[in-house]
């Protein structure tokens, strides 16, 4: 864990919910794991998140789920934070995930409303209250309701954030006008990110903080200057680059996370493969996700010398031209 720091200065601008790859045995492959890293180290953002939507959690282990946190804090070496996810529907299991995540080095842990369920709000607040008593890790909330459900209401939100452990939202509802709605609600430190890249900019010009993303793992470069245009009042030029991701976006939404994961082959980053009951793209999808990279053409997509595509893969991109 690096030195605690205020999430004012590392929980924002574009942070990548980077996807676990796996080998041809479907083992966890810890080399392009650290690739991923490295890759968004090099872009300069702050922060990355593993184990969480697109890392397909809830496939992993207890133990594989330890070895990804463990791989991402060494490869990072204290230069991002990074943030582990550590959520369940069972608050047992999201406190065990979560002394896991902290054992293992993470700076903080991202904790979704419990799914399936359904619990009222007294019983999302106090899950939440009983994980933040079980650690000393700073928390960021994770409002999906299109996955869980139940949403994390305003008033709940605001109950929470009174304790300084709580540091953030992931908000996934889509609803860009809650930022205006809520910061009169919440301590000025806390972090708004949206969680859904389609809406990002406009959630982040009425005064989010930034996006936990999965474009990001793909465009790094460019989703940095979305976010730098954005805040600089340069919103033409960030929508102009918003529109370049918005084919990719759109691919990447419909099939999450095997649209990201063969997104990533294409750039020759790690193996599509996934874990059931997720499956790899049929033909017609991947000929989506590819011709979206290739309208793209941007230098930072370059490919590897030495990469999983090179090997395996070199006739897809052809194959839309």
């Amino acid at each position: 864990m690096t030195a605690v720091a205020s999430p004012a200065i590392w929980l924002a601008g574009y942070i990548a919910d980077l996807p676990t790859p796996f080998d041809d045995d479907g083992r966890i492959d810890l080399a392009a794991l650290a690739r991923l890293c490295e890759r968004q180290i090099e872009a300069g953002v702050s922060a990355i998140v593993v184990g969480e939507t697109a890392g397909e959690a809830a496939t992993l282990t207890p133990a594989e789920h330890d070895r990804i946190i463990r791989a991402a804090v060494e490869t990072a070496r204290g230069r991002i934070r990074v943030i582990a996810g550590a959520g369940s529907n069972s608050t047992r299991q999201a406190i065990e995930l979560t002394g896991h995540a902290e054992a293992a080095g993470a700076d903080a842990v991202l904790s979704v409303v419990p799914y399936y369920n359904k619990p009222m709000q007294a019983g999302i607040y106090a899950h939440f209250q009983a994980i933040a008593g079980s650690t000393a890790l700073p928390i960021i909330l994770h409002d999906i309701p299109c996955r869980t459900i139940r949403e994390l209401s305003d008033d709940t939100l605001a109950r929470l954030a009174k304790s300084g452990q709580f540091i953030g939202l992931r908000d996934a509802t889509c609803d860009i006008t809650r930022p205006m709605r809520l910061r009169p609600q919440l301590p000025p430190g806390f972090r708004l990110l949206s969680g859904d890249d389609a809406t990002a900019l406009a959630f982040v010009s009425l005064g989010g903080d930034g996006c936990i993303s999965a474009i990001s793992n793909v465009a790094p470069g460019l989703c940095q200057a979305i976010f730098s245009s954005c805040r600089q009042g340069r919103l033409q030029s960030a929508r102009y680059l918003q529109n370049r991701l918005a084919r990719l976006t759109a691919a990447l939404a419909k099939e999450s996370p095997a649209a990201l994961k063969y997104a990533l082959s294409l750039l020759g980053y790690m193996s599509p493969g996934t874990r059931l009951p997720i499956v790899e793209l049929d033909v017609a999808a991947k000929a989506e996700v590819a011709g979206a990279i290739a309208e793209i053409g941007d230098e930072d997509l370059a490919c590897p010398s030495e990469s999983w595509h090179s090997r395996h893969l070199g006739t897809d991109l052809a194959a839309t031209s």
